[in-house]
């Protein structure tokens, strides 16, 4: 008998089987990516998330959750340079397609965009702005920015559900490319990095250990995420 899923994962599930063709050329269409932490928001704006044409199951643990109390195989899909970003930009290239970037301080999205552009040299990059949208004008004037210029792929780090209601605003508004949802990546990559995991990190799967130790702000996140999402998690699938 196929177990039945919760919303939110039925929509990881089905985002899953899309191929990369799938997810680069179908457009007018955003997407966002769920770790255990991301994932209890979800469960608290289901219908936020469930709005989204796709959600990416974002880090091994959520994984891991998903294929025991699912029954399912899942794959893990994030936005940085161990997966999908990587996979972005080698497509962008090679495609000659163009991207705009939105999220952290001015400094930093700066920084992280001189470092694409140094293993990029080729990559179409038509823009770039902080992700400080201080009110619903300015967040409405930014997105009909955005869809102006019509990127084929934007980038949006705003932070959990602020980067989810931008990237539905932008498409409501008419946006023809595809949107990503990229949480911390353009900070870490501003700290002069283009690959900010260790190899052996990414390779044992303790991506998550390797943030609380080097991001000092993560750790009452990942601290809650161990105890809660696990409860949660199963508290709902036992509902089912």
């Amino acid at each position: 008998m196929v177990p039945m899923h919760s919303p939110i994962v039925d929509k990881l599930l089905k985002t899953n089987k899309l191929s990369l063709g799938e997810i680069f050329t179908k457009t007018g269409r955003v997407y966002s990516f769920l770790n255990p932490v991301s994932y209890l928001e979800a469960l608290k704006n289901k219908n936020l998330f469930l709005s989204l044409d796709g959600l990416f199951s974002d880090g091994s643990i959520l994984v891991f959750f998903i294929n025991l109390f699912y029954l399912s195989r899942i794959t893990r899909r994030s936005f940085d340079m161990t997966s999908l970003a990587a996979e972005t930009f080698n497509y962008a290239v090679n495609n000659n397609k163009s991207v705009y970037f939105i999220g952290s301080r001015q400094e930093q999205v700066e920084s992280a965009v001189q470092i694409f552009k140094s293993s990029y040299p080729q990559l179409n990059v038509v823009g770039y702005r902080n992700g400080y949208l201080k009110s619903e004008e300015e967040q409405i004037a930014e997105a009909k920015h955005i869809c102006e210029l019509n990127p084929d792929f934007l980038i949006v780090g705003l932070g959990i559900v602020r980067q989810e209601k931008f990237l539905l605003l932008v498409k409501d508004m008419g946006f023809r490319g595809v949107g990503l949802s990229c949480g911390g990546f353009l900070h870490q990559t501003a700290e002069n990095k283009i690959n900010y995991y260790p190899k052996w990190i990414d390779k044992l799967n303790v991506r998550f250990l390797y943030r609380m130790i080097v991001e000092k702000h993560t750790r009452k996140r990942y601290l809650k995420a161990a105890f809660v999402f696990p409860v949660k998690f199963i508290k709902e699938r036992l509902s089912l």
